[in-house]
């Protein structure tokens, strides 16, 4: 299920990269990502801002188009309300894309998430049509997993799916794997280094082992030539018994 859905957003960040290198006026590139950002099934943006293309747009009136684009990348609805003057209205759709984007910025530090905070984020009146919300615009359409538990009032989330990093996030997870990759290199060693001890233990003990078995059969081989070295004879009726005394 996953991997069917990074699939489709992979398809679809081809397809919009495809079209905004076919287009040459800003009017166009604006209005591609007015589509971008409505698309009910499209949740990376971060590819599409890198794109030469809608650099165009920088210095025109439609300039405005990639804050948008920025904003679907890396934002939420409360960050929308709070930089409304600078950018345009959105349309319903993308009211909608950025409230589900809201969901998965939220699941990202916490797998429990209060109604209240729900409410207050998604800019919701009231329970039930948040839990409509969740369910159909967020669960429905696959982005996240969870159980709504209205005792508790709250959402409790079982999977959600990652939204883009910033460049800062990016940096520090870069950081982090390159720490990560340190460490598993240097255990690596270390774990090298025991099995090559351990294998020498191991041809140490097979030797002691072979010397030990050597002994025994020596040990053998002694005692059986000591158990001949007693020669019987037979004198006058009698037997008479000659000992190795060097034994």
């Amino acid at each position: 299920m996953a991997m069917d859905a990074e699939r489709r957003q992979a398809e679809l960040i081809g397809q919009f990269s495809a079209q905004a290198a076919a287009l040459s006026s800003a009017p166009q590139l604006a209005a591609l990502v007015l589509e971008a950002t409505s698309h009910p099934a499209l949740f990376a943006f971060s590819e599409l801002l890198t794109l030469p293309a809608l650099s165009k747009l920088a210095g025109t009136q439609y300039a405005s188009s990639l804050d948008v684009l920025r904003l679907f990348a890396y934002g939420t609805l409360k960050d929308y309300k709070s930089n409304s003057g600078s950018l345009p209205a959105l349309l319903p759709d993308q009211v909608r894309k950025l409230k589900q984007l809201s969901v998965l910025t939220l699941a990202e530090s916490t797998k429990v998430l209060p109604y209240d905070q729900l409410m207050q984020e998604l800019d919701v009146s009231n329970v039930r049509e948040l839990e409509d919300f969740l369910i159909n615009e967020c669960m429905y359409s696959g982005i996240v997993r969870g159980k709504l538990d209205q005792l508790r009032r709250c959402f409790e989330v079982q999977f959600a799916a990652g939204r883009d990093l910033t460049p800062d996030q990016l940096t520090n997870m870069i950081d982090t794997l390159s720490d990560w990759l340190e460490t598993s290199d240097s255990l690596l060693h270390q774990i090298q280094e025991k099995i090559k001890w351990a294998d020498t233990m191991s041809e140490v003990n097979k030797k002691h082992q072979k010397e030990f078995e050597d002994r025994v059969e020596e040990a053998k081989k002694s005692i059986k030539l000591n158990n001949l070295s007693r020669q019987t004879s037979t004198y006058g009726g009698m037997t008479t018994f000659s000992l190795n005394l060097e034994e």
